[in-house]
């Protein structure tokens, strides 16, 4: 029927995103080719299949049936897919890039699933964004889960999850923070030179907050370094605070170790990547992992 199934991967998307932007993050193409290939489905079958609408999309009477019809086609490709990863037998290391919060707080959760999902044995790398894009351009690794993307035309950035910073201390905070008590604690902060604290800093501009004004009382240059950190400041006095990943202080702020807060009129918001080359978009053991991170994305219950 089709020369290849990403047109069908496009429309998946778009239904499941119910947006034709959204899908285009998703797939990491650009809009007017989801568009393009949209319409390459509908000129083939001489019909149309989906009605945009200003707030999203409704897909036509063909177009659900198409929709429920690819869904069963969808199942059958993946289950054929194991069973030809299982037959083949790979004993090739399937070498996955991570940054430092994904790869020491998300991803020990799902390791073993992955192992599972391509059956192969998978090496986990924990580096730097930008030391994980020039291993994916050097082949040394084969997907990698970043957070601060240093984008590269060969390599596709595919959007995973969201994560959310926010203010952390060993001292009790009040919930929601005026900008105005950003000045009145002690910081411990990242380098200057980390992607974090880059991103911290051009999110707290759009609050007319200058960070260098801040009363810093020691700088890190890892995010565990910080939390240890916080863990051994003094309770009394003046709370020494940082910015850290809500994953990073997860199991801490349960046992009621360290306390979060958020500031008001701001969250501070980044996101999750999945990358890889793009002339191995098509990879089994890479696509079969991608769609297994896709749909087992997590979130801290506090």
């Amino acid at each position: 029927m089709f020369k290849d199934f990403g047109k069908v991967e496009t429309f998946l998307t778009v239904v499941r995103e119910r947006s034709f932007s959204k899908a285009s993050k998703k797939l990491g193409i650009s809009q007017p080719a989801v568009t393009q290939q949209i319409k390459y489905l509908e000129d083939y079958l001489s019909i149309q299949i989906v009605d945009r609408k200003k707030n999203g999309i409704n897909l036509t009477k063909a177009g659900e049936a198409l929709y429920q019809s690819l869904l069963k086609l969808e199942k059958q490709i993946l289950e054929t897919e194991k069973e030809v990863l299982r037959l083949i037998n790979k004993e090739m290391l399937f070498i996955l890039g991570a940054s430092p919060v994904i790869g020491n707080y998300i991803l020990p959760d799902f390791l073993n699933d992955i192992q599972e999902v391509i059956s192969n044995r998978v090496l986990t790398k924990v580096a730097t964004s930008s030391e994980l894009t020039e291993l994916l351009l050097q082949q040394k690794v084969d997907l990698a889960l970043i957070e601060s993307p240093i984008f590269n035309p060969n390599i596709t950035y595919r959007e995973w999850m969201e994560d959310e910073l926010v203010v952390v201390s060993r001292s009790k905070l009040p919930m929601l923070l005026k900008k105005e008590d950003l000045f009145t604690f002690d910081w411990i902060c990242r380098e200057e030179e980390s992607n974090t604290r880059r991103v911290i800093y051009e999110m707290f501009r759009q609050i007319d907050v200058d960070c260098k004004n801040f009363n810093v009382k020691g700088i890190a240059t890892s995010s565990t370094t910080i939390k240890q950190t916080l863990l051994k400041s003094p309770l009394n006095g003046v709370p020494t605070v940082s910015i850290l990943s809500k994953y990073i202080i997860a199991d801490e702020v349960k046992q009621g170790l360290l306390h979060v807060a958020q500031i008001k009129d701001i969250r501070l918001l980044r996101q999750f990547y999945l990358c890889c080359l793009k002339d191995r978009v098509q990879d089994a053991l890479i696509d079969s992992t991608t769609d297994f991170l896709t749909h087992k994305s997590i979130q801290p219950s506090f």
